[in-house]
């Protein structure tokens, strides 16, 4: 036998009318005003942050191969010379093959992908830096950096030959 409970609750359902069911033209209105406020804020602090990933990613680069042509020389005995081409944005370890096409020097365009970067200025005798057989540089000095807005900077100690970004 079926017994109403005293404190059971009853719903009354009514029939949804179509208009019911869509947004209005003030709610999208509003929704995409929201939407372009955000992305107005966020797209600028992307590109900084991507501006500051690649400048950063070019300089890590730049002492990577600094460090590989002291290894070099220090491996061969024999003098490696760097050499920095501002009007191309490319740094060029002369007389190392390259590892992926042995026919080209080994190098680096700091202007193409992934770093788009700018070889601002460069402190080196004549643009070149030649570490001996021993791994010393011949002279130490700065390389500048920059994407956009942001610069890094590379130093060379010339007593130890280490490369650090500033």
């Amino acid at each position: 036998m079926d017994t109403l409970r005293p404190n059971s609750v009853f719903r009354i359902t009514r029939p949804i009318r179509r208009e019911e069911l869509a947004f209005s033209l003030i709610e999208l209105i509003l929704v995409l005003t929201i939407i372009s406020v955000l992305a107005a804020i966020a797209v600028p602090r992307y590109a900084n942050a991507l501006a500051r990933y690649r400048v950063d990613a070019a300089a890590s680069r730049v002492v990577a191969d600094l460090d590989y042509a002291r290894q070099r020389a220090r491996a061969s005995s024999a003098s490696v010379t760097v050499s920095f081409k501002t009007g191309q944005e490319c740094v060029i370890l002369e007389g190392v093959q390259h590892i992926d096409d042995p026919g080209k020097q080994w190098g680096v365009a700091l202007a193409g992908k992934p770093y788009y970067a700018d070889l601002v200025s460069v402190d080196f005798t004549g643009h070149k830096l030649i570490f001996d057989g021993y791994g010393y540089p011949d002279s130490g000095g700065t390389a500048v950096l920059r994407v956009g807005t942001e610069t890094r900077t590379v130093v060379l100690d010339a007593d130890t030959g280490k490369a650090a970004v500033q």
